[in-house]
């Protein structure tokens, strides 16, 4: 589903933020990205969403080289990719619904599907009953389930959690992580990038280390150390 082929980003200040890296995620993986800050995993993120293009190397996902893409290309690229924020992004003058409709408007759809796939996505995540609430009303760990219902309205093949947990407390963190799972288990792949030590712990999953750019440790294990 994603490649990284001998990938290197050096920014224009000179910092070589990735170098060399090559890894492979199949098609309904759940994976852990690790490191400490700084380590290259925002630019790993950013290199998926098409924020930022590698300086060497090839992106390929779903078996299409997509490393450097026109413009005109990213909207619909990126229709293959939900992404979920730690500090949640959302709109605050849009309530729950219209927040989570946003995501589809700005692909085109037409009323008709905003209107099947917004409660479908709302319901997944346990928010059926808010949906005329506006994020000030919601609580953090509400605010993150209406970003994660946003991120897998359009149905993506690919789920990007950038510490979707970071702002959270532990008990509404392990609930935003059995929603992760249940979307995982219907065939989403997932890359989330954490420092919460104590969930990759817990969780039996793929967990690929990185440190100065460089893939240090890539293996599916119960525990991990970042430092």
């Amino acid at each position: 589903m994603i490649e990284f082929v001998n990938i290197t980003k050096v920014y224009d200040n000179n910092t070589l933020a990735l170098n060399n890296v090559s890894l492979t995620i199949k098609k309904g993986e759940f994976v852990f990205l690790v490191g400490s800050s700084g380590s290259g995993k925002s630019t790993i993120i950013k290199m998926l969403f098409k924020e930022i293009e590698p300086t060497q190397g090839n992106l390929i996902l779903n078996n299409t080289d997509v490393t450097n893409l026109k413009k005109s290309q990213i909207a619909f690229y990126r229709r293959n990719i939900g992404v979920i924020f730690q500090d949640f992004k959302l709109i605050q003058t849009l309530n729950v619904y219209e927040n989570v409709a946003f995501a589809l408007r700005v692909t085109g759809a037409n009323t008709k599907d905003i209107r099947k796939k917004v409660p479908i996505a709302l319901s997944l995540v346990g928010l059926s009953s808010r949906f005329k609430s506006f994020p000030n009303q919601l609580s953090g760990g509400e605010q993150q389930r209406v970003s994660i219902a946003r991120a897998i309205v359009n149905n993506p093949k690919v789920l990007i959690a950038d510490e979707p947990t970071g702002n959270l407390d532990p008990e509404t963190a392990m609930g935003i992580m059995e929603t992760l799972i249940t979307i995982n288990k219907s065939g989403t792949t997932i890359l989330m990038a954490t420092h919460a030590k104590d969930i990759v712990d817990s969780m039996r999953k793929r967990v690929i280390a990185i440190e100065n750019g460089t893939i240090i440790r890539d293996e599916i294990r119960g525990t991990y150390d970042d430092n």
